[in-house]
Protein backbone atom coordinates (compact mmCIF):
# COMPACT_ATOMS: atom_id res chain seq x y z
CA UNK A 1 0.00 0.00 0.00
CA UNK A 2 1.34 3.62 -0.34
CA UNK A 3 1.66 5.81 2.13
CA UNK A 4 0.56 9.48 1.81
CA UNK A 5 2.20 12.15 3.10
CA UNK A 6 0.12 14.82 5.64
CA UNK A 7 1.24 17.26 8.18
CA UNK A 8 0.21 16.42 12.06
CA UNK A 9 -0.56 19.53 13.97
CA UNK A 10 -0.10 19.50 17.62
CA UNK A 11 -0.80 21.96 20.41
CA UNK A 12 -0.08 21.73 24.02
CA UNK A 13 -2.47 22.86 26.23
CA UNK A 14 -2.07 23.18 30.03
CA UNK A 15 -4.98 21.79 31.99
CA UNK A 16 -5.30 23.83 35.00
CA UNK A 17 -8.89 23.60 36.41
CA UNK A 18 -9.75 26.93 34.72
CA UNK A 19 -12.60 27.90 32.12
CA UNK A 20 -10.35 29.23 30.12
CA UNK A 21 -8.47 25.91 29.49
CA UNK A 22 -11.51 24.51 28.90
CA UNK A 23 -12.73 26.70 26.12
CA UNK A 24 -9.20 27.03 24.60
CA UNK A 25 -9.33 23.25 24.15
CA UNK A 26 -13.28 23.15 22.62
CA UNK A 27 -12.51 25.97 20.25
CA UNK A 28 -9.26 24.04 19.11
CA UNK A 29 -11.04 20.65 18.60
CA UNK A 30 -13.70 22.81 16.67
CA UNK A 31 -11.85 24.18 14.81
CA UNK A 32 -9.48 20.92 13.99
CA UNK A 33 -12.86 18.60 13.24
CA UNK A 34 -14.73 20.82 11.15
CA UNK A 35 -11.98 22.24 9.04
CA UNK A 36 -9.08 18.58 8.91
CA UNK A 37 -12.14 15.84 9.86
CA UNK A 38 -11.49 15.22 12.98
CA UNK A 39 -8.70 15.43 15.98
CA UNK A 40 -7.46 13.70 18.85
CA UNK A 41 -7.11 14.81 22.39
CA UNK A 42 -5.04 13.29 25.01
CA UNK A 43 -5.92 14.52 28.24
CA UNK A 44 -4.24 14.53 31.78
CA UNK A 45 -0.31 14.21 30.84
CA UNK A 46 2.42 15.24 33.34
CA UNK A 47 4.40 17.63 32.38
CA UNK A 48 7.23 20.20 33.03
CA UNK A 49 8.86 23.59 32.07
CA UNK A 50 11.85 26.22 32.71
CA UNK A 51 9.80 29.24 33.25
CA UNK A 52 11.51 32.91 32.42
CA UNK A 53 13.10 33.34 35.68
CA UNK A 54 14.49 29.59 35.45
CA UNK A 55 12.30 27.76 37.74
CA UNK A 56 10.97 24.43 37.15
CA UNK A 57 7.46 24.27 36.86
CA UNK A 58 5.18 20.99 37.18
CA UNK A 59 1.39 20.78 35.09
CA UNK A 60 -0.36 19.32 33.61
CA UNK A 61 -1.35 19.30 29.73
CA UNK A 62 -3.40 18.13 27.05
CA UNK A 63 -2.59 17.29 23.59
CA UNK A 64 -4.59 18.18 20.56
CA UNK A 65 -3.31 17.19 17.20
CA UNK A 66 -4.91 16.59 13.76
CA UNK A 67 -3.23 15.26 10.56
CA UNK A 68 -3.87 17.70 7.51
CA UNK A 69 -3.57 16.63 3.91
CA UNK A 70 -0.69 19.02 2.79
CA UNK A 71 3.24 18.54 2.49
CA UNK A 72 5.71 20.16 4.38
CA UNK A 73 8.49 20.44 1.93
CA UNK A 74 6.00 22.15 -0.42
CA UNK A 75 3.33 23.86 2.03
CA UNK A 76 5.42 25.41 4.58
CA UNK A 77 4.27 28.58 4.33
CA UNK A 78 0.72 27.52 4.72
CA UNK A 79 1.29 25.45 7.69
CA UNK A 80 3.61 27.91 9.40
CA UNK A 81 0.87 30.74 9.12
CA UNK A 82 -1.54 28.19 10.38
CA UNK A 83 0.45 27.22 13.52
CA UNK A 84 1.39 31.19 14.01
CA UNK A 85 -2.24 31.90 13.86
CA UNK A 86 -3.10 28.88 16.46
CA UNK A 87 -0.44 30.40 18.93
CA UNK A 88 -1.49 33.68 18.89
CA UNK A 89 -4.98 32.71 19.50
CA UNK A 90 -3.67 30.35 22.66
CA UNK A 91 -2.00 33.49 23.52
CA UNK A 92 -5.05 36.06 23.60
CA UNK A 93 -7.28 33.32 25.47
CA UNK A 94 -4.66 32.23 28.20
CA UNK A 95 -2.26 33.72 30.45
CA UNK A 96 0.45 31.71 29.96
CA UNK A 97 4.54 32.52 29.69
CA UNK A 98 4.59 29.99 26.73
CA UNK A 99 2.20 27.77 24.48
CA UNK A 100 3.75 24.94 22.11
CA UNK A 101 2.41 24.40 19.11
CA UNK A 102 4.20 21.73 16.74
CA UNK A 103 4.05 20.39 13.14
CA UNK A 104 5.44 17.57 11.73
CA UNK A 105 5.31 15.17 8.52
CA UNK A 106 3.54 12.04 9.19
CA UNK A 107 2.99 9.15 6.60
CA UNK A 108 -0.66 7.43 6.57
CA UNK A 109 -1.26 4.36 5.01
CA UNK A 110 -3.70 4.51 1.69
Amino acid sequence: MPLSERVRIEVYVPDPPKQAYRDLLEAFDQEFTYTFGGCTIIAGLDGSYLSRAGLKMRDKVNIIYTDIPLSLEEDFERVSSYTDDLRKAAYEALEEEAILVAAQRVYHSE
